[in-house]
């Protein structure tokens, strides 16, 4: 059997410079676009070099430039303006002493949310095509053949960008899709493989939706993948990567809604590969909704499991990641699997719950893992 192929999930720690180059921007200071891009570059070809290092096949930008990985569209689409209301996770608010504590130790991100005002339209590619630059430098200075990169689906944007514009939410999700159309192509058309970060078919029910009942709230999650695979219309399946999530913090998540409720959701995607959580405490077990429904996996699927947490600072025993591959192989074949994180290392600026040098060691972990299923 060849070795099982590794990835992760995106996001991967920023440098002092790198954050402090953005917050610069984010927050309108001056800057020099010259060494913000210089800096950019020297970053995404260190951070693929670390990739490399640690045995990762399919390699990102680690969303070196974002703020993060929903907001950043309001750079680089009109319509966004003022702030948006925050709203915590359900199983938060079920624990408000852990709450404040979280907001104390400062473990909740500072970053502008701005609400949806006017029309989405693009401004243009330019920031993106920096990205896809530094991407595909970086893989040729490192000898990476495959590289993938992050952009924020409709459905996210809807949840963190919240709509004071379009007369529903359904004429806003189709604005989005619209909108964030070409983005999606400019990154297949340039070689890479195009990731969709979609918590909002997870994370958003017990965050935005939490009123309504599973069944409405699937009926929700279902529009949005409407609008997703309206925006990929022109765009092969077999070049896209979909993420679901049920947010990137440690906490209860007894909120959570189940997988084998998200089951059909996640497979009605258009992508070839579907990456989703199975290594933290709340989702673990939920390899087997895989296994009873193996039958219901389309054959051009492949499944991107989570082997390793992103929330805890414990480095995975390679035979444990391995077990966790293996659960999978056994579900659809080793040329179905490839191995992946719950979620990203660096999903804001600034902010990761795992210490940088530990998340490298985790996607070591992660490769060794792999390596050793057979």
């Amino acid at each position: 059997m060849s070795k099982i192929k590794t990835t992760h999930v995106g996001s991967l720690p920023r440098t002092q410079e790198v954050v402090d180059f953005i917050f610069a921007r984010e927050h309108g200071k001056e800057y020099d676009p010259a060494a913000f891009d210089a800096c950019m570059a020297d970053a995404v070809s260190e951070t693929v070099r670390r990739q490399v290092d640690a045995g990762i096949d399919i390699v990102s930008d680690g969303e070196t430039s974002k703020i993060s990985y929903a907001t950043y569209v309001k750079d680089r689409y009109t319509g966004f303006d003022g702030d948006s209301p925050r709203n915590a996770p359900a199983d938060l608010k079920q624990f408000p002493s852990f709450l404040k504590r979280l907001a104390d130790d400062g473990g909740t991100p500072q970053y502008a949310r701005p609400m949806c005002v006017g029309e989405v339209k693009s401004k243009g590619q330019g920031e993106l095509q920096k990205d896809i630059a530094n991407l595909k430098a970086g893989m040729a200075e490192h000898g990476v053949e495959r590289g993938f990169m992050n952009a924020a689906s409709p459905g996210v944007i809807s949840l963190f960008l919240q709509n004071d514009f379009y007369p529903t939410r359904e004429a806003y999700l189709a604005a989005l899709a619209d909108a964030m159309k070409e983005e999606y192509e400019t990154i297949v058309a340039s070689g890479l493989d195009l990731q969709l970060d979609c918590p909002d078919l997870a994370l958003s029910r017990h965050m935005l939706f939490n009123d309504l009942s599973d069944a409405e709230f699937l009926k929700i999650a279902q529009s949005h993948v409407e609008a997703l695979n309206h925006a990929l219309a022109d765009v092969p399946a077999d070049k896209v990567r979909v993420h679901i999530c049920w947010g990137n913090y440690e906490g209860p998540h007894v909120c959570d809604i189940s997988m084998e409720k998200m089951f059909d959701t996640l497979m009605a995607t258009k992508s070839r590969y579907v990456l989703f959580e199975t290594s933290n405490p709340r989702h673990g077990h939920e390899w087997t909704v895989f296994r009873d429904r193996r039958g219901d996996i389309p054959e051009d699927k492949v499944l991107v499991p989570g082997v390793v947490d992103t929330t805890t600072n414990f480095v995975e025993h390679p035979e444990l990641v391995a077990q966790r591959i293996g659960r999978f192989v056994d579900i659809v074949g080793p040329d179905r699997v490839i191995a992946g994180s719950d979620c990203g290392f660096g999903t804001f600026a600034g902010f990761g719950a795992v210490d940088p040098e530990i998340a490298y060691a985790k996607l070591g972990a992660l490769a060794e893992g792999a390596a050793l299923v057979k």
